[in-house]
């Protein structure tokens, strides 16, 4: 090996090495993340409810909201096209004809309902209503589907009290069983 190719193999292995202290240090790329940062994400809701934001909203409330928010993807009083489609369809799952999955033929809990709602909705502004517009449209959905009557008010003690028609439709997952 020439003087000139081992001085090439020995600087490669320098480098190599420095790089290697380098990877145990890391990247140095971004920052922990605080309580305070991971509290705007921690937005889950569960089916007992837990973590439901402060708020309320009445069926009436809903429907304004619904109007203004919701009817251009999910039509007048959801009924929109089978994939935007909100209401109607009970007793539909155990039968012989395709299933039409709606909020009271499908979804076994309120909460889980309340929790996709404000992620997710309006598709085009996800996470953009107030808590009272969302207790007030979950209201709204809940009695286009007969679930909850015309004066309900939902709520964080409410809402979790809501009994959907197919809330024993799904195998409960417990974990360590």
């Amino acid at each position: 090996m020439s003087m000139r190719n081992l001085a090439l193999v020995v600087a490669a292995t320098a480098a190599l090495g420095a790089s290697c202290v380098l990877a145990e240090e890391g990247p140095n790329l971004g920052k922990p993340i605080s309580q305070a940062d991971l509290a705007a994400w921690d937005i889950s809701i569960g089916p007992e409810g837990v973590g439901l934001p402060p708020g309320s909203g009445t069926v009436k409330q809903g429907e304004a909201v619904f109007m203004m928010k919701c009817q251009g993807c999910h039509g007048a009083k959801g009924a929109g096209q089978p994939n935007d489609r909100l209401v109607g369809g009970q007793g539909s799952l155990p039968g012989d004809k395709p299933a039409i999955k709606t909020v009271g033929s499908y979804w076994p809990y309120a909460t889980t309902m309340f929790d996709y709602v404000r992620r997710a909705m309006p598709f085009a502004e996800s996470k953009s209503l107030t808590g009272d517009e969302l207790y007030s449209v979950v209201a709204y959905v809940l009695n286009l589907n007969g679930i909850i009557p015309d004066d309900a008010v939902m709520n964080a003690e409410t809402l979790p009290k809501v009994v959907m028609p197919n809330r024993d439709g799904f195998v409960r997952f417990t974990r360590g069983q």
